[in-house]
């Protein structure tokens, strides 16, 4: 019954989603291009954008939660994090033409599941930049930062109620049941290297990859 309830939270939540048409009408009425999109490392001088990125999309993905998380906790979670400089945690951003972040991956090379060595810990896209292959790209250049690390799996935990759990198994994602059968949002892949065969990067910020040890079969 709980999973039926979570299927239908998914449905109505998505329901108010953006249509790939539709933001591709906006896009391109903002002067914007796809081509114009570029992803790139984070920078500790992105630590503002980036906070206020990561409140105005959680937002957007949970409208329904009260008193959600604030720019302040956020810019401090970020703080904390950049502090962190032992290579065991990456972050990619989306960025505009105007050097604005509309979206970002952040990635960490341990789980709490032995069989998984990685974990995609958040992806977040502003609305207006959903369903126009972004979210792909970002994991492409998830699973390929992970396999220059040699992690071959990555799991990633969200909640049941997202639309967005939809985008996660159109990329192959397993669902990750608990021992009662249940799913918590959990998804989990076994190879990388075919989930990056799957999520082709594209863009100007290609040649970055191709410089990384990171088999040219892979990118």
């Amino acid at each position: 019954m709980r999973n039926f309830l979570n299927a239908i939270a998914r449905f109505v939540f998505g329901l108010d989603r953006p249509s790939k048409a539709a933001n591709l009408r906006h896009l391109h009425s903002r002067g914007e291009a796809l081509e114009s999109l570029i992803i790139r490392e984070a920078l500790p001088a992105d630590i503002p954008a980036l906070a206020a990125l990561h409140v105005k999309t959680w937002m957007q993905t949970y409208a329904h939660v009260k008193n959600p998380p604030t720019y302040a906790i956020r810019e401090h979670q970020w703080r904390e994090q950049f502090n962190v400089t032992d290579g065991s945690w990456f972050c990619f951003v989306v960025e505009s033409r105007k050097a604005e972040l509309v979206g970002f991956a952040k990635g960490k090379a341990h789980t709490d599941l032995p069989e998984f060595a990685g974990e995609l810990s958040k992806i977040y896209l502003l609305r207006d930049y959903q369903r126009l292959g972004l979210g792909r790209r970002l994991v492409g250049w998830v699973a390929r930062r992970f396999l220059s690390q040699g992690i071959t799996t990555m799991a990633l935990f969200g909640t049941p109620q997202n639309p967005s759990c939809a985008f996660h198994e159109a990329l192959g994602g397993e669902r990750l049941l608990a021992k009662n059968g249940e799913f918590h949002g959990g998804y989990g892949w076994r190879d990388l290297h075919r989930l990056a065969n799957s999520c082709p990067v594209e863009g100007p910020e290609a040649k970055t990859l191709r410089s990384s040890n990171v088999p040219s079969s892979e990118i």
